[in-house]
């Protein structure tokens, strides 16, 4: 079997052009200054969400701040006050229900963090979507950036839809199944390709 690039390039020219014209991504993104570990991941994914990325991590730092610096247990989100954790933090109501249902799904089992790394794509986006506030998008990218898994298509990703728009030169970002027809002879390295996209639309001139 072909390496990841060799495979990418040879079934299709446009990423090929993008692989030559920015050269090869490091084998796995970096992750600095972001949880390691499942549950600490989900945790940000939720703070995160439906935010700048600098909103984003400022909030994500006054979550930190009022468990002294590290983050919360899900026995800790559970037994602090909703209300006051909204506050503090800057959260909505909504955002707090979400960070106590994933609290919840792991205290009761629900959710077996330590099995994820085991099941098949699909088994994990049914686990993590059980989970109120968290969607496909969230588990695509826990899929991809967490469990490192190599097939994996964000077709909800507006940044890969446009990505893919501009490097195709279509006239609208693809639907879903259109992204999804395109990319059928990427496998099995869909999320390589993700990355590439990605990194294009760094490179748009403004």
């Amino acid at each position: 079997m072909l390496a990841p690039d060799a495979h990418l390039h040879r079934v299709d020219p446009v990423l090929a052009r993008l692989i030559d014209d920015g050269g090869p991504l490091p084998a796995k993104p970096d992750r600095r200054g972001r949880p390691e570990d499942p549950y600490g991941v989900l945790l940000r994914a939720i703070t995160g969400q439906q935010l700048s990325v600098k909103a984003a991590a400022s909030i994500w730092q006054r979550l930190l701040d009022r468990f002294g610096g590290t983050a919360p247990t899900p026995e800790q989100i559970l037994a602090d006050d909703p209300e006051e954790l909204r506050l503090a933090a800057g959260f909505s109501r909504a955002k707090v229900a979400y960070l106590r249902s994933l609290a919840e799904h792991v205290l009761s089992g629900e959710l077996e963090l330590e099995r994820l790394p085991d099941m098949p794509d699909g088994e994990v986006i049914r686990e993590l979507t059980a989970i109120r506030g968290v969607g496909e998008w969230t588990a695509h990218m826990f899929l991809m950036f967490t469990l490192n898994r190599p097939d994996v298509l964000a077709t909800g990703d507006l940044g890969v839809r446009n990505a893919a728009m501009r490097a195709y030169g279509l006239d609208r970002p693809p639907t879903p199944k259109e992204l999804e027809a395109l990319a059928e002879p990427w496998r099995p390295y869909r999320t390589r390709a993700c990355l590439y996209l990605w990194r294009s639309l760094d490179n748009v001139p403004a």
